[in-house]
C-alpha cells in the first residue's frame, strides 16, 4: 500500500513529505488551477521534492497530443512521472500504446471501465470515492466492485475523491491498494479524541521523561 497526497499545492507536498510517511503526490487539471501558477513551472516544483512518484493528468484530446505532452512532463519529471489519463475512446487508446511510462485511467465510475483499463494494460485506476457515493450511491461498494474485476491482473487500485479517514479505510477494507488524500485528510489519519484523552492522562499522571 502507498499513500499519496492528492494537492498540487508546494507547502502542502512538502508538508506531507515531513511526516515520513507521505510517498508520492497526485494532481490533476482542477489541483493545478489552485496552486495560480503555470503548469510548468509547479511541475518542475514538485519533482524538485523527490517525494515519490510524480502522477500528473494529461489534458490534450488528442492522440498524438497526448503523446507530445507525455514527452514535455517527462523532461520535467524524469523517471518518477506517472501519467494520468482520462478515461474516454482516445484515453484508453493512448494507455493500451503507451510504454514508456506507467499509466493511470482516472475518473473511474464503473467495473467496466476497470476492466478496459485492465486489457489496455494500465498500471493503475483512480475510483473517485466521494464523488461516486453523492452520485451514485455508494463509493466503497464501486471500489469492491472494482476489485473483484481486477482481481487477477495487474492493475491496481488508487482510492481518489476520499474526503475522511474513515472513507480512505473503507475503501482499503473493499480492495484499494493504495489511497490519494487531500492534506486535511492525510493528518486526519493521525488523530482520534480518545487518544488525544488518553496522551493528555499520560502526561498528567504518568512519570517524567528521562532527559
Amino acid at each position: 500500500m502507498t499513500i499519496y497526497i492528492d494537492s498540487a499545492i508546494l507547502q502542502e507536498v512538502q508538508a506531507a513529505k515531513s511526516l515520513g510517511w507521505v510517498h508520492g503526490v497526485t494532481t490533476n487539471p482542477l489541483l493545478m488551477a489552485k496552486t495560480g501558477g503555470d503548469t510548468r513551472t509547479v511541475l518542475t516544483a514538485l519533482a524538485r521534492l523527490e517525494i515519490g512518484p510524480l502522477f500528473y493528468q494529461l489534458v490534450s484530446p488528442t492522440l498524438d497530443g497526448m503523446f507530445n505532452e507525455m514527452e514535455l512532463a517527462a523532461k520535467i519529471v524524469g523517471p518518477a512521472l506517472v501519467l494520468k489519463v482520462p478515461p474516454t475512446r482516445i484515453g484508453f487508446q493512448f494507455v493500451s500504446q503507451c510504454t514508456d511510462h506507467p499509466c493511470c485511467l482516472t475518473a473511474i465510475y464503473s467495473p467496466a471501465q476497470a476492466l478496459i483499463a485492465c486489457e489496455a494494460k494500465a498500471s493503475y485506476v483512480a475510483v473517485y470515492v466521494n464523488r461516486a457515493t453523492r452520485l451514485m450511491g455508494d463509493g466503497v461498494q464501486l471500489v469492491r466492485d472494482v476489485a473483484e474485476i481486477l482481481k487477477h491482473s495487474y492493475t491496481e487500485i488508487i482510492a481518489a475523491s476520499v474526503k475522511s479517514p474513515e472513507e480512505a479505510c473503507a475503501s482499503l477494507a473493499a480492495g484499494a491498494h493504495h489511497l490519494t488524500l487531500p492534506y486535511e485528510v492525510l493528518t486526519g489519519l493521525i488523530t482520534h479524541p480518545l487518544s488525544e484523552q488518553t496522551v493528555a492522562e499520560f502526561q498528567a499522571n504518568g512519570i517524567g521523561s528521562i532527559a
